[in-house]
């Protein structure tokens, strides 16, 4: 299975460079998945609905363009670099032109409820006998397959978080609520599963030519991340309980008010020594160790209002230059501007200009991630309108000419 030479990007890059991905999903695991990859020199084809597009396009906190045109700063971020097209699931013309371009690219994704494509006559046979070698993976709420009051349930971000076990465990005690991690934790847990589950598999079809489907369910990929929960349910009953944002078995740990902000501190193990010793305690008394392991102790919360009184006290830049100069782990607890004003931010270049054809300017936002030594990703472009690439795409792999484009976008397939 040789690497794809024939590509749309204006020049290679990255460590991807040569994958081909047809990206058909929406909202924002899905994608944002996809774009992870074109980040890093896949070329990614997106296929949004004709005139609706994703509605992701228009929700959100909005930035404003000449001519009244509202635009999601998510979109803005997450939807660099790939090509836009659109197409009609619906109807039959617009599966036949999906079948077609399946032959050209090395990954399928996609994102719905399960049965979605296989209704559509689009299942995973009639993919993997267009292409044996395709990679296809499935995004949805609750898999492909399993019980069946389950599997046509809507689910977004904060369902993946209480379905998937961990909005049960996080935010204060009660009777406060349960509360979701921000922003999106599931939908960006999930997309970092579906890029590594896909490129492992793509390793694969490298290997053998094989193609294969992989079944990613939102939930699945939550509960993947809870640690220690389920053993320790499964081998004595317990159920963690909320406790904000302290570690339940050692202090400091959490987040705590200085004079003019907010620091985070963690300190495991015998780092809690360190931390006496800054506050001016000898580690050493037996009051100490009590406080540092029994959290709900005497001692322990003698220990609590001691920190605290000394942390109220100071600065945060104070309090993190102390901290750290002890070797205690320590940060402010940055804002927006925080980061963008900081100079180890700044220093690693993580906030980055681009050029954005929607916009038609320069804006700027997070840069690439991770930063390869060799084989550095690039942001190319940014987002684009819907549709910007239709006639680009369907042209270069389908020999599609003007007359034809023409016919489908009056039709509404395209």
């Amino acid at each position: 299975m040789p690497l794809r030479l024939d590509s749309l990007l204006p020049e290679q890059f990255g460590p991807l460079q040569g994958v081909r991905v047809l990206s058909t999903g929406t909202i924002v695991a899905q994608p944002f998945a996809a774009a992870l990859a074109a980040e890093m020199g896949a070329e990614v084809i997106q296929i949004e609905r004709p005139v609706i597009g994703d509605v992701t396009r228009g929700i959100g906190v909005h930035n404003a363009v000449e001519g009244g045109l509202q635009l999601n700063s998510l979109w803005l971020q997450d939807r660099r670099n790939t090509f836009s097209i659109t197409l009609d699931f619906s109807s039959p013309e617009g599966r036949e032109l999906f079948l077609r371009l399946i032959p050209s690219v090395d990954i399928w994704m996609e994102s719905s409820k399960a049965g979605t494509y296989v209704n559509w006559g689009l299942d995973d046979a009639t993919i993997l006998a267009a292409n044996p070698s395709i990679v296809i993976t499935h995004v949805s709420g609750y898999g492909q397959t399993g019980h069946p009051n389950y599997l046509n349930r809507a689910s977004y971000d904060p369902i993946g978080q209480a379905f998937g076990g961990t909005m049960a465990i996080t935010g204060s005690p009660e009777p406060e609520p349960p509360i979701t991690a921000r922003p999106l934790a599931a939908d960006y847990t999930t997309a970092q599963m579906c890029l590594w589950s896909t490129l492992a598999a793509y390793i694969h079809a490298l290997r053998t030519g094989e193609g294969q489907a992989i079944d990613l369910a939102q939930y699945e990929a939550v509960h993947k991340v809870m640690s220690g929960t389920m053993v320790e349910y499964f081998e004595t009953g317990a159920v963690p309980q909320r406790i904000g944002n302290q570690s339940g078995r050692s202090q400091p740990f959490g987040t705590y008010t200085a004079v003019d902000g907010w620091v985070a501190i963690a300190a495991l193990g015998t780092v809690f020594d360190r931390v006496c010793s800054v506050l001016g305690l000898n580690a050493s008394e037996e009051w100490l160790h009590e406080a540092r392991t029994n959290l709900e102790s005497i001692p322990a919360i003698e220990f609590d209002a001691t920190l605290r009184g000394w942390l109220e006290e100071r600065t945060v830049e104070e309090i993190v230059e102390t901290m750290n100069a002890a070797q205690v782990g320590c940060s402010a607890v940055m804002t927006p501007k925080d980061a963008a004003d900081d100079p180890h931010y700044q220093a690693r270049e993580m906030h980055t200009e681009w050029e954005d054809l929607q916009l038609g300017r320069k804006i700027k936002g997070i840069g690439i991630v991770p930063k390869f030594s060799e084989t550095p990703g690039k942001i190319w472009r940014g987002s684009t309108p819907l549709g910007h690439d239709n006639d680009l795409v369907y042209k270069h792999y389908l020999g599609l000419d003007d007359a034809e484009l023409r016919r489908l976008r009056e039709q509404g397939t395209i």
